[in-house]
């Protein structure tokens, strides 16, 4: 027996924001990585050597490797939760920047924190620069992830062309 499966346009259309929403995560996570490997908000140590801290490294590699990690996964969410409203700069500039807030919220004041031994929702020098790179992560992941619907979709809104 034989089954088919309806699928409406709108969710059709998920798994390729979710693919231009990875590709526009890594142009968020160099850009946020770089700030992250000059900045030094702690006993001068790299913010990006911190992030390594999360599997008790100490090397900027190994920061880079678990960042770039994390940065596709926020951009394929970012992609299949809010693609659809994010395929021109405006929209995708301001949605980016929410997200990363909302990723500051809970990666860098809740999730990393709590994993290290830290104080969770601690206001300090490293959550005021962290602040500014995920700010940094989500203006860019937006507005790439605009500039890539519009090359790779077109301009037409909610559609993939195929």
């Amino acid at each position: 027996m034989a089954t088919t499966l309806q699928v409406s346009p709108g969710t059709a259309v998920i798994p390729v924001h979710a693919a231009w929403g990875a590709a526009a995560g890594l142009v968020g996570g160099v850009g946020m990585g770089i700030w992250m490997s000059v900045s030094r908000p702690m006993m001068d140590t790299a913010m990006i050597t911190m992030v390594a801290g999360l599997l008790g490294s100490t090397n900027a590699f190994a920061g880079w490797l678990i960042h770039l990690s994390i940065a596709l996964f926020v951009g394929i969410t970012f992609g299949a939760l809010l693609g659809r409203f994010a395929r021109s700069p405006v929209p995708a500039a301001v949605l980016g920047l929410a997200y990363g807030a909302v990723w500051w919220t809970l990666g860098a004041l809740w999730i990393m924190p709590a994993n290290m031994g830290m104080p969770i929702f601690d206001w300090n020098d490293v959550s005021a620069s962290s602040l500014g790179a995920h700010l940094v992560y989500g203006l860019l992941a937006g507005l790439a992830f605009a500039a890539i619907s519009r090359t790779a979709g077109g301009q037409r809104s909610g559609t993939a062309r195929g």
